[in-house]
């Protein structure tokens, strides 16, 4: 049997948990602020840098699948942004000073700003409109009996999830949810997202 194989196996299942405890814990009120600010944009324009801004393309591209006009922050299309439009930062210390330059731009021409962070209290968090927080602290503490076990399997005392990994996993993932929720909302059927999915790949 490949003990690595089965190590890989149980780090996923501890990512789910942690994930799925994550969600939990996030605020109801501040994700629905978030949505209805998508709603009521004329355009949304997201930006992220590094993993967060593989994060944040998604997020567009299924944005744009569902019919919302989005737009990634430093591609060559991208339209100058104005007071109707909507900018959108993942970023799990909302303090990336490039990040952030543009957020202040973006705020300064009227745009609301809406954050997805581990740290709401940042200089992001201080002008955004909107913050979600993806409370990763939950990475630093055993929570229940299934995930005890696991790290006592792995020998896993450290953090399983280096280097921002858990946010940038639960900030995809509830990307992905927010797309379903406003799917359900704008009453979009899945047939409507693949009339807009690229045809020449």
């Amino acid at each position: 049997m490949d003990d690595n194989g089965i190590s890989v196996k149980k780090m996923m299942s501890l990512m789910a948990a942690k994930v799925d405890a994550i969600a939990f814990s996030a605020s109801s009120e501040q994700i629905g602020a978030f949505l209805g600010g998508i709603t009521k944009a004329k355009r949304v324009f997201v930006m992220g840098a590094g993993r967060s801004g593989l994060v944040a393309k998604s997020f567009a591209m299924r944005l744009m699948h569902a019919g919302f006009y989005s737009y990634v922050v430093g591609e060559t299309i991208t339209p100058p942004i104005s007071n109707e439009d909507l900018f959108i930062a993942f970023s799990g210390s909302g303090g990336t000073k490039t990040i952030a330059d543009i957020a202040d731009t973006a705020k300064s021409l009227g745009a609301e700003v809406a954050l997805i962070t581990a740290t709401p209290d940042s200089r992001i968090g201080k002008i955004a409109d909107y913050i979600v927080k993806i409370d990763t602290q939950r990475d630093l503490v055993i929570e229940d009996e299934h995930e005890y076990e696991i790290r006592q399997m792995l020998g896993a005392y450290r953090s399983f999830a280096p280097l921002g990994t858990l946010f940038e996993t639960a900030a995809l993932i509830f990307g992905d949810a927010a797309i379903s929720t406003l799917m359900d909302m704008q009453k979009i059927e899945e047939s409507d997202l693949k009339k807009r999915h690229t045809n020449i790949e």
